[in-house]
């Protein structure tokens, strides 16, 4: 958690609600203040381990500092401002025994159970190269611990809060490793958590939306994925733009310009009016902690 002004509110709400008991809580605290407390002395009927690293940045680098101290088999990674249905902790983990899952994905969805803040898959589905960007969302994947310490965890140059401007799909590029490193990724649809929706029409979510479209395009090209491939998915928001402005949709239209915008700024990895920086291998550049 880094920013916000009161997280883990619904989120550790819905954990106490669980009905699958066996687990433990991490906190890692990015702020420079004491604005969260120390959320292992408010009383809550599950272990949590509160870690406080003021002087990093980025989702990505908080997950490897909190999964360095897990103890459990299985490990997830949520949102500060997500929350899970009262079976989703039990529910998944027998899924994943199901499915013999080393990874298992599922959705965001709202309270309802409708698809939000992307597009998922319809049905249970093995996770390969050409699905991996519709199977999952960061905060409803849940890893055996054995991939993260074999693929060394999530890459901290991707995801939100990087030193960089890839801000999205570190859940994507941490899967694509672990497909490469032969692990067995299911997608479930069954298996969901819910978020608030996004609001695409927002200056900020504008500029979030152009950032995020940076690390799509970004991960496409380090992990070696075709010319052919990089166009379709830089075409998509190319015509919800044009479909934006026939309908006088003018915030549509910015939002949608921004996300092609930044899907070719991630492909050909700079910013427009950046300066070049030497191309790592297609999924060969170092994960550091």
């Amino acid at each position: 958690t880094k920013g916000r002004a009161a997280p883990f509110a619904a989120l550790f709400r819905s954990l106490e609600a669980q009905s699958f008991r066996d687990f433990e809580v991490i906190v890692v605290d990015q702020n420079g203040d004491d604005r969260v407390g120390d959320p292992a002395a408010e009383g809550w009927s599950f272990p949590v381990l509160y870690l406080r690293t003021p002087g990093q940045s980025g989702a990505s680098r908080a997950r490897n500092a909190g999964f360095a101290h897990a103890r459990g088999d299985v490990v997830l990674f949520p949102d500060d401002d997500c929350w899970y249905p009262a079976r989703m902790l039990g529910e998944a983990l027998e899924r994943m025994r199901e499915h013999d899952a080393d990874v298992l994905a599922g959705r965001a969805a709202d309270e309802a159970g409708r698809d939000i803040n992307g597009r998922f898959e319809q049905a249970v589905t093995r996770i390969h190269r050409d699905n991996v960007w519709t199977t999952g969302i960061e905060w409803v994947v849940f890893f055996r611990r054995e991939v993260l310490a074999m693929t060394g965890g999530y890459d901290v140059d991707v995801g939100i809060g990087a030193a960089t401007p890839w801000q999205s799909c570190e859940a994507q590029e941490l899967m694509l490793r672990a497909l490469r490193a032969g692990y067995a990724c299911v997608y479930d649809p069954a298996v969901h958590g819910h978020h608030a929706e996004l609001d695409i029409r927002t200056p900020a979510m504008v500029a979030k939306g152009r950032g995020y479209a940076r690390g799509f395009g970004y991960v496409l090209r380090r992990h070696g994925f075709s010319s052919l491939a990089a166009a379709g998915w830089i075409a998509r928001p190319i015509a919800r733009a044009a479909q934006s402005a026939a309908r006088g949709d003018r915030a549509g239209l910015r939002y949608f310009a921004g996300v092609a915008l930044g899907r070719i700024e991630g492909w050909r990895m700079r910013p427009f009016g950046a300066k070049a920086t030497p191309r790592p291998a297609a999924g060969l550049s170092p994960v550091r902690g």
